[in-house]
């Protein structure tokens, strides 16, 4: 399975919760630093719980199934 089939299999996982209050999450790229740039959709990108979201829930899950994942970065489209 390739880094970035895990990461998004670990998005899934964190999906429901993003989806119930109307936003998303979307992987932009996989870097070769470790770095998983990701752009939030809908609700989500204007929520001002987003950064917390991303440190406690989606990057927690990330770097659980991507060990080589360093960091999680919100970037825009």
């Amino acid at each position: 399975m390739t880094v970035e089939e895990r990461i998004e299999r670990a998005l899934e996982e964190c999906r429901p919760y993003l989806r119930a209050d109307g936003g998303d999450v979307k992987l932009v790229r996989w870097r070769d630093d470790g770095i998983v740039e990701l752009a939030w959709e809908g609700t989500c990108r204007v929520c001002p719980m987003s950064v917390m979201t991303l440190r406690a829930g989606v990057e927690r899950a990330i770097l659980k199934m991507v060990p080589e994942a360093k960091r999680v970065e919100a970037v825009t489209k």
